[in-house]
């Protein structure tokens, strides 16, 4: 069983949400790590981009496969995970702690259509 943890906000398409204050730490769940394998390129927006509820962001490559990234929620990215630019395999070590975006909230109420860690969990077992 995949890890998941307390707390955060989980979408179908397996991001995460770690929210902090009118900010959103968001990545990929340990569970989708597993399932794509050793992860060798991140592909992320600029600092200063928008991205939507719903609609890509960037990518994640591993060996096995590509799978875009779904922003969960939508605002402005103020920070991307330079650490992957590098060592994407981070990723593979510890999902939850390597984000990959950190975005102001332009909407907090979005974080309603998410997961909670339970849900996530039940849906990951289906």
């Amino acid at each position: 069983m995949a890890k998941v943890i307390e707390g955060l906000y989980y979408s179908e398409s397996h991001e995460f949400v770690r929210v902090e204050g009118n900010f959103g730490f968001i990545g990929i769940t340990d569970y989708a790590q597993n399932a794509l394998g050793n992860v060798v390129y991140v592909d992320m927006p600029d600092v200063d981009d928008e991205v939507s509820a719903g609609e890509e962001f960037g990518a994640v490559e591993s060996v096995k496969a590509a799978s875009d990234l779904i922003s969960p929620v939508s605002g402005t990215v103020v920070e991307v995970n330079e650490a992957l630019e590098d060592t994407p395999e981070l990723i593979n070590e510890d999902a939850f702690e390597n984000w990959i975006i950190k975005v102001e909230l332009s909407d907090a109420s979005e974080l309603d259509n998410l997961m909670d860690a339970q849900a996530y969990a039940a849906f990951c077992e289906k």
